[in-house]
């Protein structure tokens, strides 16, 4: 099993998310827009490690991350750590704040 952080991106909506992530890191300038499309009523989960384009997310890197929709949706980001015996798991959910 390998570490990963994955998001789980929900759209309760009525119309298509265009999404866009950007991610930073601590020594070098951020690498994005990644840009996903999440259909109207529906979900879709993406492991960082997968992301490629502009550039593919390095491993063993400390970053962190923003993720910009043009409609309100729902973000569940998820990290696995696998690294010794006892595996590790931590998930946390934000949500569109009100404008």
């Amino acid at each position: 099993m390998l570490s990963h952080e994955t998001a789980c991106l929900l759209n309760a909506g009525d119309r298509d998310a265009h999404v866009e992530i950007t991610i930073y890191f601590s020594d070098r300038d951020p690498v994005g827009p990644y840009k996903v499309t999440v259909p109207a009523r529906r979900t879709k989960h993406l492991r960082f490690n997968d992301l490629t384009l502009p550039a593919p997310v390095p491993q063993g890197t400390d970053y962190a991350s923003v993720i910009d929709s043009d409609v309100p949706i729902v973000v569940q980001h998820t990290r696995l750590d696998s690294r010794q015996n006892a595996n590790a798991l931590l998930s946390t959910i934000a949500s569109p704040g009100a404008d």
